[in-house]
């Protein structure tokens, strides 16, 4: 651990040890990490990963943590959080690179301050960019593979710096690439916006923002729709017609308003999320023969 932290220091990336994991996820559980650091260039993320790599230490990378589940028992390694590589470039054609850190919501906001539309869907998503590309996050209609033109990605494998195109990233509902292939970390991406007019992005931005509001948990912690949406159908109504809307596992319920979310009453575990969703894809499975896949990422 000593030699890590050296070889981190010598990078100039900024570090906290034995840090509690709880404070780097939406859903506010987890334990205590080994070392989280904190990069603030994509340089300096690279060198943090090559620097686990070389000891042999488990190492993962994390935005906003809107769509993770951190163990209990913490993390024994390293942990990277992307927070600090946030910048957001915009071009003459009016595409835009943001780092693998920018926040959608904050990047959705400065589409349309420059009445670039195609962002509008992600106004309400609390994730990163290089969450987004993994999973290829979407919400009202839209995914982040819509207006992906490519992604930069360190292969931790052979040690470079490619460029992935659009159409290599094989996405699909809540999939991509890097889903996939493990050694890639997405250190970027560039999308493609259109000019429009900025009244008519800003009244869609609201209408989404006000759809979430009245549908979703937002004052509750959570990682958003737990499960991913079965092929034919939508998993919270399946659930809510289990009769499940409500029931506990410790302090993690299924939510009251949205029974795709499963959320954090107050003190909940890991350990309690992770019985409740199990209950929950038993008892969809018993009564509709649908099998429930998580969406949510476990880490530990």
């Amino acid at each position: 651990m000593k030699e890590l932290l050296h070889k981190l220091s010598e990078a100039k990336v900024e570090v906290r040890k034995n840090e509690m994991l709880s404070r780097y996820s939406t859903f506010k559980i987890g334990g205590v990490a080994d070392v989280i650091a904190f990069p603030d260039s994509t340089e300096k993320l690279t060198a943090a990963i090559k620097a686990a790599k070389d000891m042999g230490m488990p190492y993962e990378v994390v935005g906003n943590g809107s769509n993770m589940l951190f163990s209990d028992d913490g993390y024994r390694g390293l942990i990277v959080v992307t927070k600090n590589i946030k910048d957001i470039s915009f071009k003459e054609d009016g595409s835009v690179f943001c780092g693998c850190g920018a926040m959608l919501p904050a990047l959705s906001a400065a589409a349309c301050d420059r009445s670039l539309s195609g962002l509008e869907f992600a106004c309400g998503i609390p994730g990163s960019v290089g969450g987004a590309v993994f999973m290829n996050a979407g919400a009202h209609g839209g995914e982040i593979s819509g207006v992906l033109r490519s992604s930069v990605a360190y292969d931790t494998k052979n040690d470079t710096v490619v460029t992935i195109n659009a159409d290599e990233h094989l996405f699909s509902y809540r999939h991509s690439i890097y889903a996939d292939n493990r050694a890639l970390v997405c250190l970027g991406a560039e999308l493609a916006l259109s000019p429009s007019d900025k009244e008519e992005i800003s009244a869609k931005m609201r209408e989404n923002t006000e759809k979430r509001k009245g549908s979703q948990p937002l004052s509750s912690p959570s990682a958003g729709s737990f499960f991913k949406r079965p092929e034919g159908y939508f998993a919270a109504k399946l659930i809510d017609d289990c009769g499940l809307k409500g029931y506990r596992v410790g302090n993690a319920a299924v939510s009251e308003k949205h029974a795709g979310f499963i959320v954090n009453l107050g003190g909940a575990t890991a350990k309690d999320v992770l019985r409740l969703a199990e209950y929950v894809a038993d008892k969809v499975y018993a009564e509709f023969g649908v099998r429930l896949e998580r969406e949510v990422r476990y880490i530990g």
